[in-house]
């Protein structure tokens, strides 16, 4: 029977260019070519003697017949799948993660994360993005990443999302800013100084901003920093004020190179999750959410 030339290279690469709309963004996904794509394309497709695929301008789409077969190539993916979580012998498990997470989980548990991932899936590759959360949503819906590891709020959802917990945050400066003494301060003795926070385009700063924009009296200095240890480095060195997960600063709390201010307001907790497409990815990828919160229960819990 023709089924025998069928492997299931041939149908993955079938699946992630029918997914990404490109024999490029496929190949990278596969971490192959992109003329060992095609060929795999050619050869299932001479297999079933059908036309799966026209090119067009640079785009890809399917035709009748490879949109009819798509949802076959899933099922004996999904199937290969099962039988490696049958087999209960997680060192099967040889393949790609593409992980996303934001700034606050590498300076965090990421490490312990990693160490944890590596033991349970010895054979497994981890190819890391660190980016702000809105941009890291955008990859996992374009499915350029399987998991990623962000807070919220979201402008989609993901069939798969599990939390991870909520992490606080705090106002901190450095020790010879001049707010060392004071009890209670308020928003004139915050808005004295330069506030540094997150970029434009998260809700930390969307947050800061309207709170202090709503004093049209007080002439306040927002300073957006798309990198958060370069804001916390800038608060070490008395840069300004800033708000800042407590999780991310401990270290630096609890050797005194800051201090907590106790102002009465600061952002909403950053609300962390584990997201990805739980209807398409492999299994490993939703372990390797399991495995997520798990170190982050660990970390919470100050183990």
């Amino acid at each position: 029977m023709w089924c025998v030339k069928i492997n299931l290279k041939q149908l993955e690469a079938f699946v992630w260019v029918a997914d990404l709309g490109s024999f490029r963004k496929a190949a990278d996904r596969l971490n192959t070519t992109q003329p060992n794509v095609s060929s795999r394309i050619a050869l299932l497709e001479g297999a079933m003697k059908r036309k799966l695929m026209e090119r067009d301008a640079g785009s890809v789409r399917l035709t009748s017949k490879g949109i009819q077969m798509l949802d076959y190539a899933r099922k004996v993916l999904q199937a290969a799948d099962a039988f490696s979580d049958a087999a209960a012998e997680p060192s099967l498990i040889d393949g790609t993660l593409r992980l996303g997470v934001t700034e606050m989980i590498v300076h965090t548990w990421l490490s312990d994360f990693l160490k944890a991932l590596s033991t349970t899936f010895p054979q497994l590759h981890v190819e890391l993005t660190v980016d702000l959360s809105v941009n890291l949503e955008r990859e996992l819906g374009a499915r350029t990443l399987d998991l990623a590891l962000q807070n919220g709020p979201f402008r989609q959802q993901m069939t798969g999302e599990i939390p991870l917990g909520d992490y606080p945050l705090v106002w901190v400066a450095s020790r010879g800013l001049g707010l060392r003494g004071i009890a209670n301060p308020t928003i004139e003795h915050i808005a004295q100084h330069p506030i540094l926070t997150h970029s434009r385009d998260t809700r930390l700063y969307t947050e800061t901003a309207a709170h202090f924009g709503a004093r049209k009296d007080l002439d306040v200095r927002l300073v957006p920093s798309s990198n958060l240890a370069a804001c916390l480095y800038m608060t070490l060195n008395g840069m300004g004020v800033a708000t800042l997960p407590a999780a991310m600063i401990s270290k630096e709390l609890n050797e005194g190179d800051l201090i907590q201010i106790q102002y009465q307001w600061q952002p909403d907790d950053l609300e962390f999750f584990a997201r990805f497409d739980a209807d398409r990815a492999p299994s490993f990828v939703a372990q390797a959410a399991k495995i997520a919160k798990n170190m982050a229960e660990i970390h919470n819990a100050g183990g």
